[in-house]
């Protein structure tokens, strides 16, 4: 079989090339009515091209180099996806407080990505009791409902209910609580797959860190606020409960126009009588605004860790008389560190310091 009939048509080829280029056979070696007479004319090409072929193994190889390449990319960032998004195999914390959702790459850094990660997080609580009804906030903890507020939420509630940012209800009950420290630990009847908070390092924060709150202020669910962390290690005195002087003390916002939770600070009382059951911890303190309703809500920093549990904040307009001007930016709120926490969730779990 003649190898040129089904490569090339018959025929005079374009003569401004050189036919001597093709060293694979002389002209003698076909049949010389198309080519030996035929000015110019080009011998068949050969059964295969070498030439062809090693230029095809460039882009075969370059494509695979490429590919190469890119796996191990996108083997690093599903990596790197994956530990920010707490799929690493150390994602359960100690303590049984399971690491939570936090702020993607594409976020970080963002109060918007903070939001977003935490919120689903934090929860509104409100007590009743029979001196009324208060509201705060709450985070949870553990995928099956521990949500941990602060003790004066929920001191003297004889009735918990806790909503959660997609507006679901539960019914909650104290598992522990520990007065000296402002904390309360709660239980979610019935709960799961919840999502959790990861809980930080409140021993790495520094001053003019930014920062995020989140919480239940005045029973508006979900408020988000952001400022930095500009002071520490505070002096706040609070009550233990809601045993102040006042009568007001239980909770904050509470219906009816009682006052928000007393304090102490810097040697003055702010926000109704604190009583004589008191108790100091060292604070954190934020500008970020919070109101009546964020004590127990989250102070966050922009990994989407929680760093502090809001606990109290300065309102000019019920200050004790001499305080001073009212005019001008707050900016006075208080968080107790997330260290604190963590070293009291043992005590908590296990009932100690009702």
């Amino acid at each position: 079989m003649d190898m040129t009939e089904n490569l090339r048509p018959s025929g005079a080829h374009s003569t401004d090339q050189d036919p001597t280029s093709y060293p694979y056979a002389s002209p003698s070696a076909y049949d010389g009515t198309a080519y030996n007479s035929a000015a110019g004319g080009y011998p068949p090409p050969p059964p295969y091209a070498p030439a062809n072929r090693r230029k095809a193994k460039r882009p075969v190889a370059l494509l695979a180099a490429v590919a190469i390449a890119a796996g191990v990319i996108g083997g690093g960032t599903a990596t790197l996806v994956g530990r920010l998004n707490g799929q690493d195999s150390a994602a359960t914390g100690s303590g049984g407080a399971v690491n939570g959702t936090t702020v993607s790459q594409s976020s970080k850094g963002t109060v918007a990505g903070v939001a977003e990660a935490v919120s689903p997080a934090i929860v509104e609580i409100g007590a009743a009791s029979s001196a009324g009804k208060s509201t705060g906030s709450g985070v949870v903890i553990t995928e099956d409902g521990e949500i941990v507020t602060n003790n004066h939420v929920i001191s003297g509630a004889q009735q918990i209910q806790v909503t959660l940012s997609t507006g679901k209800t539960y019914t909650a009950d104290v598992m522990g609580t520990d007065p000296d420290k402002d904390l309360a630990l709660i239980k979610l009847r019935g709960a799961s797959g919840l999502k959790t908070a990861t809980l930080g390092d409140s021993s790495k924060v520094k001053v003019g860190e930014e920062v995020v709150a989140i919480g239940s202020p005045e029973g508006l669910t979900g408020t988000v606020t952001s400022g930095i962390v500009s002071a520490l290690d505070r002096d706040v005195t609070v009550a233990k409960d809601d045993s102040g002087s006042s009568g007001q003390g239980q909770g904050q916002g509470r219906q009816g126009g009682g006052q928000e939770w007393p304090f102490e600070f810097g040697g003055q009382q702010f926000n109704g009588d604190t009583g004589e059951e008191t108790t100091t911890y060292k604070a954190l303190q934020t500008d970020a605004s919070l109101n009546p309703g964020n004590s127990g809500g989250a102070l966050i920093n922009m990994n989407g860790e929680i760093i502090g549990i809001n606990s109290a904040m300065y309102s000019p307009s019920s200050s004790s008389a001499g305080s001073g001007s009212s005019a001008g930016s707050v900016g006075l709120g208080f968080a107790i560190p997330v260290n604190t926490l963590k070293a009291d969730l043992d005590t908590l779990r296990a009932g100690n310091g009702s």
